[in-house]
């Protein structure tokens, strides 16, 4: 039987990573509820061994139900019905078969009927729904929507929609409209208070809006008459139950197809205020976008992960000249730069999602009492390096599933670009995911404060600090070379932005491309020093890091103000 958990050894190594004590004992409060619910851990050891258990059973439905039914969703597709969603009869099978096995409110409280499961376990299997089919990611993921309510909603609010949520509900992040794409504080969908139905009534489009006929969806809305910025808006949850929408259409796209993507009409939809008004945009939804990088980035992975698998399968299957092609250099080269993106990205994730998952934790408890000086400060640290690094798992794990993607059906030559093969399918889906939440541009914009301000570095000297095996001490002293041009290349740019307004701008992408190849680097042979599997890994990123590193320094120590002005020229054409 196809299980993608106990098939993926790399899933199981960061599972057991030391960090994890601390996310369980934060997470489960000391075991606090372990005499309240026959189902709570009693201790570390009994927790760890609940998430093996229940991701062992996500990794089967993965591979026995929901990966199965890819292409015949994909070749299906969702359809409008009486102004609704009607899903592809695969889909209805996968979502039958994730409440069957007890996969909803993963990470929710036990008091609203969830698992109260750490983040890196929701982020695992997301991971391996993404392998399975990209497009059925996107609806199951969305139930992370139901961590904004628990995190910011009315108790009244947690408890008519988290126990929902935990029973299979579907989930949608109603944000974005024709005018308002990756500029929210653009958005004009009217939230208007009726004093006769006491309650919020929703006016106006939606666009984009993935799995929009959701049971429950976080709507960003203009509160406040005669505002057109993000001061104006505040985060709404809306009931489908409640009707006042309706589907005007399900976009026809490239990929990732059994996922809906709508365009939405709201008719004074009524809503329920979460959290304060005028908070929409500069609260709520940037604590979303946290998790929203997370997503993809498993999306991704998951996504390289299957990419990667089907390259290396045939290349063992196609045989030319008398051999399988895995046997010439220029197709085995390919496969080791593909395992060795897919491992680093994977590293980065997780990394990543520990940083989320600490912050987050302490933000609850801060919610339950009042935080000690310590965990104040140790909140403060993880919250900023979250911020630095769930735009760059994000950048890196989307373009690494463009890149995986495209590679396979270069592996499959001629016949990759028939639909008879699944890479076919995932080079579709992947394109979408340097693009939607917040495009690699976008991403740039959120991390390059990361360099300037520091983070990234000091992150990068504290992994220089730790100690590794002796195999990777070349690779460590080739990291602090490439450490060294970073800085050199970080204080270039800041000397010369004093003088030349968007010098910064036009270098931000080859900085914080060069923070990620040296941070991801760092990983993998932190990795190597716990299991040798990295090894090869780690000193076949360390080339490829090398190689993009020297190409971003020479440009940038060779460039001047008027490689800005050359650049900006294109700015007048028409």
């Amino acid at each position: 039987m196809a299980n993608f958990f106990s098939d993926n050894k790399d899933l199981q190594f960061h599972l057991q990573h030391p960090t994890m004590r601390k996310i369980v004992e934060l997470k489960e409060r000391g075991f606090a509820e372990k005499d309240l619910y026959d189902h709570a851990p009693q201790d570390f050891e009994d927790a760890m061994d609940s998430y093996r258990r229940v991701l062992e059973i996500a990794g089967e439905v993965c591979g026995e139900v929901i990966a199965p039914n890819a292409e015949g969703v994909d070749h299906e597709g969702p359809r409008v019905v009486d102004d609704h969603v009607e899903y592809a009869s695969g889909t209805v099978q996968n979502l039958k078969a994730i409440v069957d096995a007890g996969l909803s409110g993963l990470t929710l409280p036990r008091k609203y009927d969830g698992l109260n499961f750490p983040l890196v376990c929701f982020v695992m299997a997301n991971e391996m729904v993404a392998r399975a089919d990209a497009g059925f990611e996107n609806i199951w993921g969305l139930q992370d929507c139901a961590e904004t309510l628990n995190e910011f909603a009315s108790e009244e609010i947690k408890q008519k929609f988290l126990p929902w949520v935990s029973a299979g509900a579907t989930c949608a992040m109603d944000l974005t409209e024709p005018d308002a794409g990756s500029d929210l504080g653009a958005v004009m969908l009217k939230a208007t208070w009726s004093e006769e139905r006491q309650t919020w009534l929703l006016n106006g489009v939606k666009r984009f809006i993935t799995n929009g006929d959701g049971d429950v969806s976080l709507v960003l809305a203009r509160t406040e008459e005669g505002t057109t910025d993000a001061r104006g808006l505040s985060m709404l949850v809306y009931d489908k139950r409640d009707g006042g929408v309706k589907v005007r259409r399900i976009e026809n796209k490239m990929g990732i197809k059994g996922s809906p993507t709508c365009e939405l009409v709201f008719t004074n939809a009524p809503a329920q205020l979460v959290g304060d008004r005028k908070m929409g945009l500069i609260k709520y939804v940037m604590s979303l976008m946290n998790a929203a990088r997370l997503g993809i980035g498993a999306q991704s992975v998951g996504t390289c992960e299957a990419a990667y698998r089907e390259a290396l399968k045939y290349a063992h299957e196609r045989e030319q000249f008398g051999k399988p092609i895995v046997r010439f250099a220029a197709v085995s080269e390919m496969l080791s730069n593909m395992k060795a993106k897919l491992q680093g990205a994977r590293a980065l994730l997780y990394e990543t999602t520990r940083f989320v998952e600490i912050y987050k934790q302490y933000t609850h408890i801060s919610h339950e009492r009042s935080l000690e000086s310590e965990e104040r400060q140790e909140m403060k640290f993880y919250t900023r390096l979250a911020d630095g690094f769930t735009p760059l798992v994000k950048l890196f794990s989307s373009e690494y599933a463009n890149q995986l993607a495209y590679d396979a059906v270069q592996i499959h030559g001629g016949s990759g670009f028939m639909k008879d093969y699944p890479c076919e399918r995932l080079y579709r889906d992947a394109r979408i995911m340097n693009i939607y939440e917040g495009t690699s541009q976008l991403q740039v914009v959120a991390a390059i404060n990361a360099v300037t301000k520091g983070t990234f570095m000091e992150q990068i000297e504290r992994y220089a600090a730790a100690e590794y095996a002796e195999e990777m001490q070349p690779i460590v002293a080739k990291l602090k070379e490439l450490t060294a041009k970073f800085a050199e290349m970080t204080a270039r740019v800041e000397e010369v932005d004093k003088q030349t307004a968007g010098f910064k701008d036009f270098h931000a992408r080859r900085l914080v491309e060069t923070a990620g190849h040296i941070i991801i680097t760092y990983l993998l042979a932190r990795q190597s020093g716990e299991c040798a599997d990295y090894a090869a890994s780690a000193r076949i990123f360390c080339k490829l890091a090398e190689g993009k590193i020297a190409e971003a320094y020479t440009y940038v120590m060779q460039s001047t103000a008027d490689d800005v002005e050359l650049f900006r020229a294109v700015e007048q054409e028409c």
